[in-house]
């Protein structure tokens, strides 16, 4: 990235000097990111659906359930950290399309486990597979680089809304991806993993070829020149920290909550008789609330406010936790409006966190922050996918979701504090 000493490009040099051209390339980089979600999306939903399922039939146990998620998030945490800083230095075209193509790499050697049963080739490969739903995340930043601030949530929404059309395909198609892989000598469940590797490697490609001119870059030089111009360097410090501090709170609380009652999920319905189809249908429907629902919840947090909607995230976590903890099991209506709600929950809260963050931070650091907050994101999300299989190995799915349902509540304090310390904080 040039410094403020060096002479533009002349191509770059054209968009810094035309604010239409600018407000080309954002509705063109929306376009591409839009249509990498809709693959991206049927890439991150094979590992939640089936994931813990491979791991209790290769180990016979369900306290590993969890493992598969710890793993897949523990490598989207370091994917995160390489995708955000590869995305600062190169631009958000080498650091999303590399990401992407490592998932489809993990997605493939998920299937080679699976043929030689070896369950150290499993957990390795969904390291790798775990930098495909990291970069899955970090593209909605790419939407949101030559957006306005009264623009960003919606900018947000519209990168990530599109990944449901992929996502609800994905678990939904367990049973054709299934049928598929055994008929081509494949164990069953890694059916949906020849889906996911397929769905990465297109979406790494479509980003490598067509998102250019990158619009971190552009974002990058326009923010310098401006400066430049108006000599004026911005926020201060210690409001952009706090700004990011709250954002990526309200990010981890969500997420952390959203993976362990998630991640258990398809074991709590094969103990009460529910078959792989029936689980397929019930994390559909969760993937959709988690990405359909940011049509609406990007203009509502340009309108209302970032931390009214991260207090709505709180709400709706807890009425999930309440419902997961207290309905019936064999009931197919309770389980599906339970990760209903646990999947709108995490959409208000992401999208929100994630609105947070982009206001705090300047494009000529904002994709290193972003990767180091979604870092914490993933990590949090490992510890949930690990901590969850244990605690119901021990206790109950009840339990989990209760403990989930507590966590909400804390998010919802640490929002309302906010509105009384913070308040001159969007």
């Amino acid at each position: 990235m040039a410094t403020k000493d060096q002479a533009h490009p002349l191509w770059l040099q054209a968009y810094i000097d035309s604010p239409e051209k600018q407000q080309q390339l954002y509705k063109k980089t929306l376009f591409i990111v839009i249509l990498s979600q809709i693959f991206g999306g049927a890439g991150l939903a094979a590992g939640i659906t089936v994931g813990a399922l491979i791991a209790q039939d290769m180990l016979g146990t369900d306290s590993v359930g969890g493992l598969p998620v710890a793993l897949l998030t523990l490598g989207s945490a370091a994917a995160a950290l390489i995708v955000g800083r590869m995305s600062q230095r190169f631009g958000r075209r080498f650091g999303l399309a590399a990401g992407f193509l490592t998932g489809g790499l993990g997605a493939i050697g998920v299937i080679l486990a699976t043929l030689i049963n070896s369950i150290l080739l499993f957990f390795l490969s969904l390291l790798l597979y775990g930098a495909g739903t990291a970069t899955n995340l970090q593209a909605r930043y790419a939407g949101t680089d030559l957006a306005s601030a009264k623009q960003r949530g919606t900018a947000i929404s519209m990168a990530m809304v599109f990944t449901t059309f992929g996502a609800v395909a994905g678990p939904n198609l367990v049973d054709v991806m299934g049928n598929f892989a055994t008929s081509i000598g494949v164990p069953k469940l890694a059916g949906p993993f020849i889906l996911g590797a397929a769905a990465f490697l297109i979406a790494g490609v479509i980003l490598l070829i067509f998102l250019r001119p990158d619009p971190l870059l552009v974002a990058a030089a326009v923010a310098m020149e401006k400066e430049k111009n108006e000599s004026n360097k911005g926020e201060t410090t210690a409001n952009n920290k706090k700004g990011v501090i709250l954002g990526a709170s309200v990010m981890v609380l969500t997420q952390f909550v959203m993976v362990t009652i998630m991640t258990m999920t398809p074991i709590h319905m094969e103990h009460h008789g529910h078959g792989l189809r029936e689980v397929g249908l019930v994390i559909g429907f969760h993937i959709g609330a988690m990405y359909l629902p940011s049509l609406v919840t990007g203009p509502l947090i340009d309108k209302v406010g970032r931390k009214v909607m991260a207090i709505a995230a709180g709400v709706t976590l807890v009425l999930s936790a309440c419902i997961a903890a207290f309905g019936p099991g064999d009931s197919m209506v309770f389980l599906i409006l339970a990760l209903i709600l646990l999947g709108l929950g995490w959409n208000f809260g992401l999208i929100s966190g994630t609105t947070l963050i982009i206001d705090s931070t300047h494009p000529s650091t904002r994709a290193k922050t972003q990767g180091s907050v979604d870092v914490w994101l993933a990590l949090f999300g490992a510890s949930g996918g690990a901590i969850s299989g244990v605690i119901v190995g021990y206790s109950s799915y009840a339990t989990l979701s209760i403990i989930g349902g507590i966590l909400a509540l804390i998010m919802i304090a640490v929002m309302i504090w906010s509105f009384k310390t913070h308040t001159n904080t969007v």
